[in-house]
């Protein structure tokens, strides 16, 4: 009767060795999945990074436009200054010689 005893182990041993391989088999396709999944994360992440720099780049971008048509805009407002206050000076001078016409 010895021959009928080292079978059954056998068997169990391979069903226990198999059953030991497709749990750690398991196990690594659990983490893989993981592992996938946080990185799927991360690149979403990352898209939303890009598209958020893309968006921030173009609002500078604009910034820079509006400040340069600013920057334009205050130099012809100087210079209508300048000539409102050199008519002002030049209407002042006209309006003494006037008076002193008038005299």
């Amino acid at each position: 009767m010895g021959s009928p005893d080292p079978q059954p182990r056998f068997g169990q041993s391979v069903k226990g060795l198999l059953s030991e391989k497709v749990g750690s088999c398991s196990g690594d396709v659990i983490a893989l999945t993981r592992q996938v999944l946080k990185g799927s994360r991360s690149q979403e992440l990352l898209g939303q990074a890009a598209r958020n720099m893309v968006l921030q780049e173009d609002a500078i971008l604009h910034s820079e436009d509006s400040l340069r048509k600013m920057s334009i805009l205050t130099t012809h407002l100087q210079y209508q200054q300048e000539a409102i206050h050199k008519n002002v000076e030049h209407s002042r001078n006209l309006q003494s010689q006037l008076q002193h016409l008038l005299k």
